[in-house]
């Protein structure tokens, strides 16, 4: 009885040392799992909003996952965001499975791996992105070379306008160029004028010939000298008077002086004032007749104020017609008018081009299109910046489906292109089609606050 007591003490002893051991490992392995301090909640769908008691997420009413101090290192306590191609970080899913494209099986990526994103930054899954219509761009150096395209008004050349007067006073006997609109060349016969003045001075030139005659056989030197200068005198004055020299030579061969004298036409254009009439009484200053060479002609284009910077005297541009599609001239600028027209706030430039075949007409209107050289600049597609007024934002893709919001300076714009001044770098990957859908939820995002 003895040794079964001792027995039965020992094997109690046993006992009690075997229980107290395995309630201590159990209690130890409850602190490891248990005694682990949460840092926050976080949604892990967007990692980014924090808060220091667990709930649902207020935006996708997703339940808050905490966040432990020692980072959560076991795969199994961490919440898997997506599923991505480990070789292209671009394509993800929602689920497990494998690229169509690469044919590789994708990886999951937790929500502990995430990198720290800029406020406001979002995250749309591929699957999403595609509903989305989102459409990638890059950030590229490229060359600033642009068209402002512009419309103008044909104008006579005001270099080239010529007004024929008699210089003299008298009665128009006949008129040969009789309307408006009529092209004449130079040397052309205009119209026959009956003058008094003209009359006796050519009546004074056959005089002063025959004056000169008479004193080349006399011995006094002074009277020749003399009569010489009455008859260059008199030529002078008929000179002075458009009397041309064919004129000048009949009237000295025949010795008979011209009562009606014609009026030629000084240079080639078309007649755009016409006040010649038969029997009319004229005077030196009267215009008889106005005259627009149209081989070269003026169009006056319509530059925005945004694009004056851009144009500059002796660019070239390109002149079309939208009525004639045959009409495409090259022009050049030779003069931009220094003021703005209030009504339009345009300036004014004046190119300059050749129409040899007279398609332009005057007061016809055409559209310009200059060709202005650009530098090589950052730059990014138009669309891709959402302009709100104050400022100007893009957003970059960050890779596994985020999408940051940044803000951007811009410059001048190349047709569909645009200048980026500060905010982004050659190469970024870029959202150039559909931004406009990520703003709301960008900007709800970085309203909300941060709780810790």
């Amino acid at each position: 009885m003895k040794l079964l007591r001792v027995f039965l003490s020992l094997l109690m002893v046993a006992l009690v040392f075997l229980g107290g051991y395995i309630l201590g490992r159990s209690r130890g392995s409850s602190r490891t799992t248990q005694g682990r301090k949460i840092l926050y909640y976080v949604d892990a769908m967007h990692p980014w909003y924090k808060s220091d008691k667990p709930g649902i997420a207020p935006d996708c009413g997703m339940k808050l996952e905490p966040v432990y101090a020692d980072g959560s290192s076991v795969k199994q306590e961490r919440k898997i965001l997506r599923y991505q191609d480990p070789k292209d970080s671009k394509y993800t899913s929602d689920k497990p499975g494998i690229n169509p494209e690469t044919g590789n099986d994708l990886e999951a990526v937790y929500e502990h791996d995430a990198p720290a994103m800029a406020p406001g930054t979002i995250l749309i899954a591929a699957e999403r992105q595609q509903l989305m219509g989102l459409r990638y761009g890059q950030a590229e150096i490229a060359s600033t070379a642009q068209e402002i395209r512009s419309v103008g008004r044909v104008a006579v050349d005001e270099t080239k306008i010529t007004r024929v007067h008699s210089r003299v006073e008298g009665w128009i006997d006949k008129v040969r160029a009789d309307f408006v609109g009529e092209l004449v060349r130079q040397g052309q016969p205009l119209l026959t004028l009956y003058s008094p003045e003209l009359l006796a001075t050519q009546q004074e030139l056959l005089l002063a010939l025959k004056a000169r005659e008479l004193m080349s056989k006399s011995s006094v030197h002074e009277s020749h000298e003399n009569s010489e200068y009455l008859v260059t005198a008199a030529r002078r004055r008929l000179e002075l008077w458009n009397f041309s020299r064919e004129q000048m030579q009949q009237l000295e061969q025949t010795g008979k002086p011209v009562s009606s004298v014609t009026i030629y036409s000084p240079a080639d254009g078309f007649i755009t004032v016409r006040n010649a009439f038969p029997g009319q009484k004229i005077m030196p200053e009267t215009e008889l007749y106005a005259l627009a060479d149209l081989s070269r002609v003026w169009v006056m284009a319509d530059v925005f104020e945004s694009d004056a910077s851009s144009i500059r005297s002796g660019m070239q541009a390109t002149v079309t017609s939208p009525s004639d599609p045959g009409i495409h001239l090259l022009a050049r600028v030779v003069h931009i008018l220094p003021t703005v027209d209030p009504a339009t706030r345009t300036l004014k430039a004046r190119l300059e081009l050749a129409n040899n075949n007279y398609k332009l007409k005057p007061e016809m209107n055409v559209d310009v299109v200059f060709q202005v050289a650009g530098v090589r600049r950052l730059s990014v597609a138009a669309e891709a910046v959402l302009d709100a007024g104050t400022a100007k934002t893009v957003f970059v893709d960050k890779g596994n489906g985020y999408l940051e919001p940044r803000k951007v300076e811009t410059g001048q714009r190349a047709g569909d292109r645009v200048e980026i001044l500060q905010g982004l770098k050659a190469g970024e990957r870029i959202v150039i089609s559909g931004a406009f859908l990520l703003n709301s939820e960008s900007q709800l995002k970085s309203a909300m606050p941060e709780t810790h």
